[in-house]
């Protein structure tokens, strides 16, 4: 046996130098144009420096409680990030798999018989019986002699390697989704807080006008009572369907984490997340710190490995196998030298004419490539403008939440002064109508600014790479 296995590494030891040899092209990661910094930079002004940039836990920015308490669960708990972690599961077994096609593929067999069948004399009818058995050690290798497997090695990695990408963007978008989620939920209840104490505006203005219309004052007819009425009612309605739109929050919020709507219960809450301050750095630093870009250039990179397999296919493959063993018949004494067999031996092929096939493998395998760029630089360029919109919507509303910090509060002044007017007799009740009207909407669009920002923040983040890094990829 031992003069099988030393013929077989002689072999094997031959074929390595064949071995060493890669066809196809080596990735080089395309240039895409980045600017020195983002157009809507101007006028916004971060609170720290680039390197404060949010990582990991992201959401603790806002500080919300529940948000820090639920947006862990996503990474664990929410089904489509599950999909997406055994989809890199997968991943990482193909590179095992491909991996495994580098080296030689070793087998055991072994058999044994017992036969028997009548004596030879006339003599002796007894039964003539026979044991006979063989072990045997097989061996067999392909040398990646152009480097096919070593490219398609390349190519799963980095498949895995967009799939672990693919996996964090995932994440980041559910947590995303939460956060954004999560606000709205936050802001409903500031909504349903304003419209109460709208219903209770309007009922104090109710009991006010029912009075005076009671009394008699001047200025204030039937009318003037049922338009009061009216408002009340209104607004009352108004609060029942705000509870429609936060029910359907906390049930999406419990989908996100994994959760039935039923299992998850979150009260009311006066409380409203803050709006952090985000530093957005300078656009090239994107390219490292968002996993939909990551994923795509690690696509890239698979399909330009798998131009390398598709060439390999013109080139002639060698395959190398040896067996040793023994082989005796009786049975007994199997192991001894004198019944030692092997074999060795090496076989090669070459497709010489298929019409065309491998040629098309990789002029197509070059087409999936190019794709894979063209989708790359087009990623890059829609998150340059991600963030761009982050900014300037930022920028926009910060002036917008400005303009309706002093309506409101006129607005509060204007309304005061009507009731003060309407009570003292020297308006009519529709004056202070209007007043509490214009009032309840400029709250209302001063709450949805603040939805807005806070969105646009957690927005902003998310396009930056929530903390992520390439670095993370292995």
């Amino acid at each position: 046996m031992r003069g099988g296995k030393l013929r077989f590494g002689w072999l094997v030891t031959a074929a390595m130098p064949l071995a060493g040899c890669m066809v196809g092209p080596n990735y080089q990661r395309p240039e895409v144009p980045v600017a020195p910094q983002y157009k809507e930079l101007a006028g916004w002004t971060a609170a720290a420096p680039a390197d404060g940039a949010p990582k990991g836990d992201w959401w603790t920015d806002f500080h919300d409680d529940l948000l820090d308490q639920l947006e862990p669960l996503v990474a664990v708990s929410n089904q489509t990030v599950r999909q997406d972690y055994f989809n890199y599961q997968a991943a990482l077994a193909e590179v095992k798999l491909a991996q495994s096609e580098l080296l030689p593929t070793i087998g055991l067999t072994g058999s044994a018989t017992r036969s028997g069948g009548a004596g030879a004399t006339t003599a002796n009818r007894g039964s003539h019986v026979v044991n006979a058995g063989s072990i045997e050690a097989t061996a067999s290798w392909t040398p990646d002699i152009w480097g096919q497997v070593r490219r398609l090695i390349e190519e799963n990695k980095a498949t895995a390697q967009a799939d672990a990408a693919t996996l964090a963007n995932a994440t980041l978008s559910e947590q995303s989704l939460l956060a954004t989620t999560l606000i709205e939920l936050r802001l409903a209840d500031a909504n349903i807080d304003l419209e109460q104490s709208t219903v209770d505006a309007y009922r104090a203005s109710l009991a006010v006008t029912e009075s005076q219309g009671a009394a008699g004052v001047t200025g204030t007819p039937p009318s003037a009572v049922i338009t009061a009425r009216v408002a009340l009612e209104t607004a009352q309605a108004s609060l029942i369907s705000l509870g429609v739109a936060r029910a359907q929050y906390a049930h999406a919020i419990a989908v996100l984490v994994g959760k039935n709507p039923e299992d998850l219960e979150i009260p009311h809450s006066t409380g409203r997340p803050t709006l952090p301050a985000v530093p957005a750095g300078v656009p090239s630093t994107l390219l490292q710190r968002r996993p939909d870009i990551a994923a795509a250039e690690r696509n890239m990179a698979a399909q330009n490995a798998a131009v390398g397999v598709a060439v390999a296919a013109y080139y002639p493959t060698l395959s190398l196998s040896a067996a040793a063993g023994f082989s005796q018949s009786p049975l007994d004494g199997l192991l001894h030298a004198a019944n030692h067999i092997w074999s060795i031996g090496a076989s090669g092929s070459e497709t010489l004419i298929d019409f065309g096939y491998r040629h098309a493998e990789v002029l197509s395998a070059k087409a999936t490539y190019e794709a894979a760029v063209a989708s790359y630089r087009g990623i890059v360029l829609n998150a340059f403008a991600d963030v761009e919109n982050d900014l300037s919507n930022l920028n926009i509303l910060a002036n917008e939440a400005q303009a309706l910090e002093v309506a409101v509060a006129d607005a509060k002044r204007g309304t005061q002064i009507a009731l003060d007017e309407f009570q003292a007799g020297t308006t009519d009740y529709t004056t202070v109508a209007a007043a509490q009207e214009t009032q309840l909407a400029d709250q209302q669009s001063a709450l949805s600014v603040e939805e807005s920002r806070l969105v646009d923040a957690v927005s902003l983040i998310t396009d930056l790479g929530g903390g992520w890094s390439t670095a993370q990829l292995h």
